[in-house]
Formats: C-alpha cells, structure tokens, sequence
C-alpha cells in the first residue's frame, strides 16, 4: 500500500492523518474513527490499513482534536483527549469525511472503535447515504456512560464528587484545570467532564435511525453490558450482524489478523451484493 500523512483543516487546530491508498485500482474507501485519548497509527487503524487496501479500498484514518491524553503540536500548550468535548469530535469527523470527498471518496464505509464506535453511530445518523457501519466494541454511551463497571474506567464511584468538583471550577473559570480520575483515562479537564457527562452519543437511541448494514463486533473478554453489540443488533433499523471474538480484549491484543479478517470478509461480501 502507499500511504500519504495528511493534514485535514477545521475553524481551529488542523487534524492530522494517514490515508492509505492501494496499489492498483481503487474498489472503495473506509473513514475510520479512533477509540477515546488513542491516535491514527495505534488500535484498529494500524492493522486495518494493510487489510482494506490489499481488497482495494482507500483507508484515512486521522487524529481528532481529542487524540492521546495530552499532547503538544506547534507550541507548549496543552492539547488532546483531556480537552476534548463532544461537539468537537463530531465536527472533527464531518471535517475528515468532507476532505475524504474532495479526494474523490465521497460516503465511505465508517468504522469507529470504542468512544469511535459511539461517534460513528451519530454521523452515519447525520449522514445517511454512508453504505456500511463497522463497530468495534463501541460503548453504549448516553448517560450510562459514566459508570466504571469491571473495567474501572473513568470516575467510577467518584462521579458526584468529581461532578461537584468540575462545576466549581468552571463557575470558577477554569475549565481547563485538570481533575485526576480514578479509572482509564486517568486525567480530564473539569470542561470535558461536564460535557462528557450530558453530551456522549446514546448508540442504542440512535440504532433506531441506522438503515444501513452493520456489522458489530466485540471480543469475549469485553463486558457485554458496556459494548453491547448485541442489544445494538436488536435496536438496529436495518440489517445488523454481530461477531463475538474469542479470547479477545478491548484493544484486540494477539487477535489483530482474526478482526481485520472478520471486517474484510464482511466489507467483501457487501461490495458483492
């Protein structure tokens, strides 16, 4: 495959990603969504890339706003997932579709992974001419969304104190001053706090509006009740398949050749009917 880093821009910060390109003719394209504080070259976008364009597809995966936890670009201020609001994912994700199209690659495939899974149920909701949604373990979002489970993420049993805590702050004007959470991952600004409390997409309230084909996939040592494919399959207004990997955790750790196999077969038997 060639791959070419590219900048994407937005009315702020620029995005930056990767979009692999195939070596001969090109038979589809894929718009891909990392997962809560990870990036275009880790997860799912890494071993996806080599897997979609050898079936001939276009691959752009790219960082949101909300990439990492922290980061740093062209200065020292502070940038990434600890900042990150809703709102500005969405439109991160509208920016990278809308220049995937100027490259000749309007409505591609979206995959989302994790907090990407739950974005990508809204866009395809905002874009209903998308073809195909592949989820990757994405959580049930919405107000449930907050609680740690087995997994231990975010405030866990905090959640009212860091609430109160996050709502003097920004009273206070500070809304960038960093909390520390309890579970993964581990350090939030009191702003994005708030906002992630209200604001997260509800994936099985927007199930009911998916007409498209979808294939939803989680690994059997996920909770079920926080990346619930299945009750996604049951909400979906159109057709929806689900895929439970064995031996199998959040990240896809030593099962990276059985998931891009899985959405490779999937993906080629949609581009056949």
């Amino acid at each position: 495959m060639r791959t070419e880093l590219i900048s994407i821009p937005t009315d702020g910060v620029p995005l930056d990603g990767a979009l692999h390109l195939p070596d001969g003719q090109i038979k589809g394209s894929a718009l891909y969504f990392h997962g809560n504080t990870m990036n275009f070259y880790t997860g799912a976008a890494r071993f996806l890339a080599p897997a979609l364009t050898a079936m001939g597809w276009a691959f752009l995966a790219f960082n949101r706003r909300g990439h990492d936890i922290l980061t740093t670009r062209a200065s020292r201020a502070a940038e990434g997932g600890a900042f990150q609001t809703v709102a500005e994912s969405v439109a991160d994700n509208r920016y990278a579709a809308n220049w995937l199209a100027q490259q000749g690659h309007s409505n591609p495939v979206i995959i989302g992974h994790s907090y990407g899974g739950m974005l990508a149920t809204r866009h395809v909701v905002d874009h209903p001419n998308t073809p195909a949604l592949v989820l990757l373990s994405a959580g049930r979002g919405g107000q449930e969304n907050v609680s740690g489970g087995r997994e231990n993420l975010f405030a866990m049993d905090r959640t009212q104190e860091l609430t109160d805590q996050a709502k003097a702050l920004v009273a206070a004007g500070q809304g960038d001053a960093l909390l520390s959470l309890p579970g993964w991952w581990w350090v939030i600004s009191a702003r994005s706090f708030l906002d992630r409390l209200q604001h997260v997409p509800d994936t099985l309230a927007l199930a009911q509006q998916i007409r498209c084909p979808v294939l939803a996939l989680r690994g059997d040592q996920e909770d079920r009740t926080r990346y619930p494919a299945e009750e996604f399959q049951a909400a979906c207004a159109g057709p929806c398949e689900v895929r439970v990997m064995p031996m199998c955790d959040h990240f896809y750790n030593g099962c990276e050749e059985q998931v891009a196999k899985e959405v490779v077969t999937w993906l080629g038997r949609l581009q056949q009917l």
